[in-house]
């Protein structure tokens, strides 16, 4: 790539990242363009094959159900609380508005009541099915469809063949979905076509299964009970949530369902994100398969979802982290499959042309096998959090975290990759030791907790050892460096004050923000790094990174700089997609949103930035009661 991407407005085929609506069943997810057109969704769950592809090539499957003629909605939002997209369109003789949702109708507690669960949890035995529903509401409107799958990443083209149950099935292989539609369906090779005419009341469908024994609606009134029972779903999860009365408050519930909808459900996973291969940089390789699970997650997720109230999501995702660590034999990676899969080798799709020519298209991610130290640190610090959140470690797991702690004190002398998985040398990056320090200190703590003096003075003495090589080696002029061997800065030290590693009275604290603030930022939001200054093994730029971003504004809150993280938080939701949604980067100068979408670490550092912003607001003598989340760390105990 030649010059900046970044240098002028970017013109692209294809809808912005930012403009994609999600919706999810907590198994998988599908993006849909704001021409209504489904461009993503994988099956049967997160990480699987796409069935529609389009948003990475646009040969590789798409669904539409929209007036005839008509590729620009009136209005696009969420149904309030819940993740079902509502597009209304206004046609030449009508209105229509179309509601798209992967629909939950099992609502299942049994096994749970024992733990004191009992709210609605997704099932595997959910619909396991995107409904459409078309509702005219005046006028007439001709509504269209057209279905057209691509199998296994757009790599085999469908079969189309009518069903005995009149519903319409399309294979390629062993991959396979069914569509029902009350519209009249004409096969046109790998397309599924039809029309209808909608007066003012009337409704039409079409719904795309892939479980025989869940099967599709077989009416419109059908589509509607499931639709509505989805809805039900996600306001009675939303409901438990714990949030301010602030008018900022729809940020962090939309930011919550987000989250919910990145859950997989059967085993508590997060996912970091719902896509592969978004690209970081317009035509660029920085492009990743982000549908997997990162035990850097960890950390925030659990920061995140103590402080809304979502104790049951916390509990469940950190039985998910126990189980890793107890297959892990001290040998924990960075990032597993949803299952809980160790092998994410990665390879491209070189027959896939990208979002907007961007290559290579990757499925799988190489950086699992990569040494990243600070793992251990976000690993320890999400046990300690759960512990005082919620309950005291078990005995059982007491030796797992034992020898995780002892990992990290053996990880301490050593190089890696660092907190960005750079994949060039390994270097003792400062966010690394950083975070092992965090390991030992919060494993002396949970000592200290059990009444294990002789281990928590052990680990203790640890930490103190290794906080000061940090602050002898990693500090240069006051200000916290990328790594021991330069100069440059890295918007990961913004995590020195969030852990607590200085007090917020430290002067090197505000000299590595103040530094970050001005030479790490590009139209005022915060780059990772410079890539001119750091060997990732990659060529070409990339805007700011949006987590970095609301990490400052938690750092500034931090310090006693709470004016300054209020105008930056304004600003970042003011940067928000037209849904409330973000991607992994921002270009500050034309607004375009670009990496993976939606981007779970992001929305999980806007909750913790608001939350910070909104608690300053309540120390300056605003009512209500919301404890920023990292606040929760300022105890020793």
């Amino acid at each position: 790539m030649r010059g900046d991407p970044f240098s002028h407005s970017y013109r692209s085929q294809f809808p912005p990242i930012a403009n994609y609506g999600f919706v999810s069943d907590c198994h998988t997810s599908a993006l849909i363009a704001p021409d209504g057109a489904v461009e993503w969704l994988c099956v049967p769950r997160f990480d699987a094959p796409s069935v529609f592809g389009a948003i990475l090539d646009r040969e590789a499957g798409s669904m539409s159900l929209t007036p005839s003629g008509l590729q620009s909605p009136l209005a696009r939002r969420y149904l309030p609380g819940t993740l079902i997209l509502e597009t209304t369109w206004a046609a030449e003789g009508g209105w229509l508005v179309v509601l798209d949702a992967l629909t939950i109708t099992e609502w299942a507690v049994s096994g749970r009541e024992e733990r004191g669960m009992q709210r609605p949890h997704p099932q595997q035995e959910a619909d396991k099915t995107l409904v459409r529903l078309a509702t005219c509401i005046d006028g007439e409107v001709d509504v269209g469809l057209d279905c057209r799958p691509s199998f296994d990443y757009g790599a085999h083209e469908a079969k189309w063949a009518e069903q005995p149950d009149g519903e319409l099935e399309a294979r390629a292989g062993e991959h396979w979905v069914h569509l029902a539609t009350d519209i009249d369906p004409s096969i046109d090779g790998d397309h599924v076509t039809g029309t209808m005419t909608l007066k003012e009341g009337q409704s039409c469908f079409a719904a795309v299964c892939w479980d025989p024994e869940a099967g599709a609606p077989r009416s419109a009134p059908e589509a509607r009970e499931r639709i509505d029972a989805t809805s039900d779903f996600w306001r009675a999860w939303l409901r438990h949530g714990n949030f301010p009365d602030h008018p900022w408050r729809v940020h962090l519930q939309r930011s919550a369902v987000v989250l919910k909808g990145l859950t997989y459900a059967p085993t508590g996973a997060l996912l970091a994100a719902a896509t592969t291969s978004l690209p970081e940089t317009p035509g660029g390789e920085r492009n990743w398969d982000y549908r997997y699970s990162w035990i850097r997650d960890a950390t925030f997720s659990l920061w995140a979802l103590h402080t809304l109230g979502f104790d049951e999501e916390a509990t469940e995702f950190a039985q998910f982290i126990a189980g890793l660590l107890r297959g892990s034999d001290s040998k924990l990676q960075i990032m597993y499959g949803i299952g809980g899969e160790h092998d994410l080798t990665e390879r491209t799709l070189d027959h896939m042309s990208g979002y907007d020519g961007a290559r290579p298209v990757r499925v799988g991610n190489g950086a699992f096998s990569q040494r990243q130290n600070d793992v251990w640190g976000a690993l320890l610090d999400s046990i300690y959090i759960h512990a005082k959140a919620v309950e005291d470690i078990p005995d059982e797991n007491w030796k797992l975290i034992c020898a995780a702690v002892e990992a990290a004190v053996e990880a301490w002398p050593q190089p890696d990759q660092g907190i960005w998985e750079a994949r060039g040398d390994p270097k003792h990056y400062v966010s690394s030791k950083l975070m092992i320090w965090v390991a030992v200190d919060r494993g002396a703590r949970l000592a200290h907790r059990r009444g294990e003096q002789e281990r928590a003075e052990r680990w203790g003495e640890i930490a103190i050892r290794v906080k000061d090589e940090i602050l002898e080696k990693g500090v240069r002029d006051g200000v916290m460096r990328q790594h021991y061997e330069t100069d440059a800065l890295d918007a990961s030290t913004l995590l020195a004050p969030l852990v607590r590693f200085l007090p917020p009275t430290d002067d090197r604290l505000s000299k590595t923000i103040s530094a970050i603030a001005k030479e790490l930022t590009r139209d005022g939001l915060v780059l990772r790094y410079l890539p001119e200054e750091t060997d990732d093994g990659l060529q070409g730029e990339e805007a700011s990174f949006t987590i970095c971003s609301f990490w400052l504004v938690s750092a500034l809150s931090e310090i006693g700089e709470g004016e300054k993280a209020r105008e930056l938080c304004e600003r970042l939701l003011g940067l928000a997609g037209p849904l409330d949604l973000y991607a992994e980067e921002l270009d500050a100068r034309t607004g375009r949103h670009w990496g993976n979408f939606p981007q779970a670490f992001t929305h999980l550092a806007l909750i913790n930035a608001v939350s910070h912003v909104i608690a300053d607001a309540q120390r300056d003598g605003e009512r209500g009661n919301l404890t920023a989340v990292f606040s929760e760390m300022r105890g020793e105990g």
